[in-house]
């Protein structure tokens, strides 16, 4: 399922707040602000946060939000968990995300680290391209990918504008979850 979300509002946020963040030791990234909107969108969508147990043929919704976080390192990709993200203020969200951050590239995640996510996200912006299909990390039943955004031509109240525009996909099983979910599910991540 793929959607253009017009980031232009909230990367101006991000950019009028990320050097004080930084100087905190928390990076404000985009992938910040994913996390707040994709935890709102899946308390909605609960299936999107849910598992499909295959030896019960049992759906498993869970209550807890645990977001795995692709990391790109030199040891090849490696998803952390950033454990109850929903109850976690977007600087806690910044910091945590920038400790499992370095954990990876420093090849220091423990499996506990590595365990126990509910969905992931995989933000390839900052290495380029656009739209990607990413491929879910099982048992969760659905994972974000986050392309590189760029400048478009949108319209807006009847004239062109230049926007900033972010691709995302949503892959999802559909064992568990059908198109129509997916696409609500997209609509609504893309209004959060």
């Amino acid at each position: 399922q793929f959607e253009n979300i017009d980031i232009t509002d909230l990367n101006a946020l991000r950019k009028e707040h990320a050097a004080a963040w930084k100087a905190k030791g928390a990076p404000l990234t985009l992938t910040v602000f994913a996390i707040k909107a994709v935890v709102d969108t899946l308390k909605k969508h609960p299936i999107f946060n849910a598992s499909l147990d295959e030896a019960a043929g049992q759906i498993v919704f869970k209550d807890y939000f645990h977001i795995g976080i692709a990391v790109d390192t030199e040891a090849g990709l490696m998803v952390p968990t950033l454990r109850d993200a929903d109850k976690l203020s977007l600087f806690e969200i910044a910091a945590g995300l920038a400790d499992l951050a370095v954990k990876a590239r420093d090849r220091k995640l423990t499996k506990a680290d590595m365990t126990g996510g509910t969905f992931t996200i995989s933000n390839q912006g900052g290495i380029g391209g656009a739209h990607f299909t990413p491929v879910i990390n099982l048992p969760e039943s659905a994972i974000l990918g986050i392309g590189r955004g760029s400048v478009q031509p949108a319209v807006i109240e009847g004239a062109i504008e230049p926007r900033l525009m972010m691709p995302i996909a949503i892959s999802y099983d559909h064992r568990s979850i059908d198109a129509g979910a997916a696409a609500r599910f997209t609509v609504d991540l893309a209004n959060a």
